[in-house]
């Protein structure tokens, strides 16, 4: 199927008419400049180079062994689908947990401005997203505490004017520190971050809805059975 895509090529099901005649239409060829067949590893592939059509490509992945191609496969993939993502979007977020913190003050300062029990439930929710940040930091093998704090006092101080670039400001992991991640290149699709919080938070919204528990007894071995 691919090859039809790339030579401009349609797949065709029958070589017969309605009338059950042989016939075959010419403008269902494909085009490409060469198709040759060459010998790759312990493999036989097929080549189409220089296609008519350039709507699809192959990549050819070679390693040591079979896992160090899965892994190579594995991480190809990631990327395709990192950049298909961003195409979906059309848009992008500052990573490094630049989102997290900036919801999380806001939601903050969102919450105080309530007179209700909202307002405790809010401010849990708004604690929650400094999870990400901080995991990061830990997995990182960084002192966590104090990469949030800071990170928090950054995207607090952007109510200001002068300091609205704050808002791109996340972690860099490899030295430490609260850069501009916009500037780095440390970037997300905004439509992948939506979705993550916006399952994170049904997930935890069916948690809280259970409120019974039913507990099994242990099922007892053949052993303790039978009586002595």
């Amino acid at each position: 199927r691919s090859s039809d895509l790339a030579t401009g090529g349609q797949l065709v099901g029958t070589l017969t008419n309605l009338e059950g005649e042989d016939a075959f239409d010419s403008s269902f060829l494909g085009e490409a400049e060469e198709v040759v067949q060459e010998r790759i590893s312990d493999d036989e592939l097929t080549l189409i180079k220089k296609p008519k059509a350039h709507s699809s490509a192959s990549v050819i992945l070679r390693g040591a062994n079979d896992f160090m191609v899965d892994e190579m496969e594995r991480s190809l993939h990631d990327s395709l689908c990192v950049v298909r993502r961003v195409l979906e979007s059309k848009s992008l977020v500052a990573g490094g947990g630049a989102v997290e913190a900036a919801l999380s003050i806001y939601l903050e300062n969102y919450a105080t401005m309530l007179h209700s029990k909202e307002q405790m439930a809010i401010g849990s929710f708004a604690q929650s997203l400094l999870s990400i940040p901080r995991i990061l930091s830990v997995n990182a093998a960084q002192d966590a505490s104090d990469l949030v704090a800071k990170l928090r006092a950054y995207h607090r101080s952007q109510t200001d004017k002068e300091k609205v670039k704050y808002k791109w400001y996340g972690l860099d992991l490899l030295e430490g520190k609260v850069r501009d991640n916009r500037e780095s290149g440390v970037l997300e699709p905004s439509m992948s971050k939506v979705k993550c919080l916006k399952f994170a938070t049904e997930a935890a919204i069916t948690i809280l809805r259970i409120d019974d528990l039913i507990k099994l007894a242990p099922e007892k071995k053949p052993d303790e059975e039978m009586d002595y």
